[in-house]
Parts: C-alpha cells; sequence; structure tokens
C-alpha cells in the first residue's frame, strides 16, 4: 500500500510504502527516512497516482505506538534543551544568524537545528561544540522566510493563524499575476504576509477569478445592456457583476445575465 503521509518535524508531505500494513487516514506511523525514523501522520491513501511513483520509496516501519508517542514527547524537551544552548553558543561565536527551531528524528540519534540567515555563515565551529555538548550528531539547516513564519508562527493581516501554520505542507508559489488578475492593491504592504513574502492565500483564489473573467467582458470594451449601449469601466469577478458606463455619463453595475 502507498499512502501520503505529513511528517511531523517539517510539515511536509511525502509518499511512503506501508507494504502489507493496514492504514487509513489519520493514523500515525514511523516512517524511515534518510535522516532516521520519523513520526508522520497518514492523509491519503489509496492514491489514484501510485503506479506513477518511483518503486523506491520511503519504507513504513509499523504504526506508531504508545512507546513511540512517549519518546517523541521525551524529545521534544531535548529539542527545547539544545535551541537555548544553540542560541548561547551563537552569541558566544558572534555568528550573524538566527535558531528557530530544534528537531530530533525518533530514535533521537540526529538532530536538526533550522535557522535564518541573511547571508551564508560558516558554522562549522558551532555544529563541533553542539555535538560535543549534546553527545549527537547535529546537523544545521537554513530556512527561508516563509519557513521561518511557518515556524515562528504567529497572526495574519486576517487576524487569524498564518495559514502556512494552519495548512502544512510544500509552500504553492504565489505571483504578482494573481494580485493583478484579482484587482488588489499591489502595494508590497498590503499583499505580503509576515514573512515578507507575497501572501499565500492570493493563490485560493486566482482559479475562480480566472473562471469567471472568462465569461465577462473586457475593461473599456462597448456592450449593450437594456438601457442602451455602454461602456465597461468594472469588474467585480466574484458577484458577476459588471459596472458600465452610458453615453450621458451615468453609471450602472449591472449582472452579466443583463448584458448582450
Amino acid at each position: 500500500m502507498i499512502v501520503r503521509a505529513l511528517l511531523q518535524a517539517e510539515g511536509k508531505r511525502v509518499y511512503g510504502d506501508a507494504g502489507d500494513i493496514a492504514l487509513k487516514v489519520n493514523d500515525y506511523v514511523v516512517l524511515n527516512t534518510t535522516r532516521g525514523p520519523e513520526l508522520a501522520r497518514v492523509i491519503a491513501v489509496d492514491l489514484p497516482e501510485a503506479d506513477k511513483l518511483p518503486k523506491s520509496l520511503p519504507k513504513i516501519v509499523r504504526q506508531a505506538e504508545a512507546e513511540d508517542f512517549d519518546k517523541n514527547k521525551q524529545n521534544q524537551q531535548r529539542e527545547e534543551e539544545a535551541l537555548e544552548k544553540c542560541r548561547e553558543l551563537v552569541a558566544t561565536l558572534d555568528l550573524k544568524m538566527k535558531p528557530l527551531a530544534a528537531h530530533c528524528n525518533l530514535d533521537g540519534r540526529r538532530l536538526t537545528v533550522y535557522f535564518s540567515a541573511q547571508a551564508r555563515v560558516d558554522f562549522r565551529e558551532l555544529v563541533r561544540r553542539l555535538s560535543q555538548q549534546l553527545k549527537t550528531r547535529v546537523e544545521l539547516r537554513q530556512v527561508s522566510p516563509r519557513d521561518e513564519a511557518r515556524l515562528m508562527g504567529g497572526l495574519g493581516r486576517c487576524g487569524r493563524l498564518l495559514c502556512c501554520q494552519c495548512f502544512p505542507g510544500e509552500f504553492t508559489p504565489v505571483s504578482i499575476k494573481m494580485a493583478k488578475e484579482q484587482g488588489l492593491s499591489l502595494n508590497p504592504i498590503k499583499i505580503s504576509g509576515l514573512c515578507g513574502r507575497l501572501l499565500c492565500c492570493l493563490n485560493y483564489e486566482n482559479a475562480q477569478y480566472l473562471a469567471m473573467k472568462e465569461k465577462m467582458p473586457r475593461l473599456n470594451q462597448m456592450v449593450s445592456t437594456p438601457s442602451g449601449k455602454a461602456k465597461v469601466i468594472g469588474l467585480n469577478p466574484l458577484k458577476a457583476r459588471v459596472t458600465v458606463k452610458f453615453e450621458d455619463q451615468s453609471v450602472k453595475e449591472l449582472s452579466l445575465d443583463e448584458l448582450a
């Protein structure tokens, strides 16, 4: 059985080979990754694209047991201690970087520290000291501004938790063209999130805007209405309504059904 699972550590979706293990959505499993065993949650089974996937997929060792959850809880305490120790060493070594989070794989043999930085950082001495003090293998991984926002969390301009926290997974590319299609202000302050990048939510309604715009007239196009000829001066794709101006300079908002 091929399933799709969500890694608890990074919030990334991965495919896994469960073999003969019977699983269902929301089951927790132990996934054998390149960095060791990791706890993951099944988010999809009976995948229609399973026959198109590579034959060598990460193996699902077993369904998670009480012992695995206990280990994960113990690791969380180790992660907090490791992050604090990392911050102290960063200050001691005067490194231009910001430690964000730490993660131990399930067996506790590898520790990954996620950090942000404006430029490349020589952290070899930091890794050496961390490994000596924590008695484990340490890996440092620089993350993007979007990943930093997901790791640190916060509230968006809508007043709700950040989308990257609520909907974990791979980031979908967002472009300035999406803001233009939706008629939004192109002021970077208004269309950027806490990470300084374009808002993830610009992608949510983009397909709907594009579909509706195909059915609507273009700006400045002349159309026929029950009150006569008029020029299109505004579009509201979500409401399927068009603002038009008549020859006498009067303006009216009409539905698509009222246009010829």
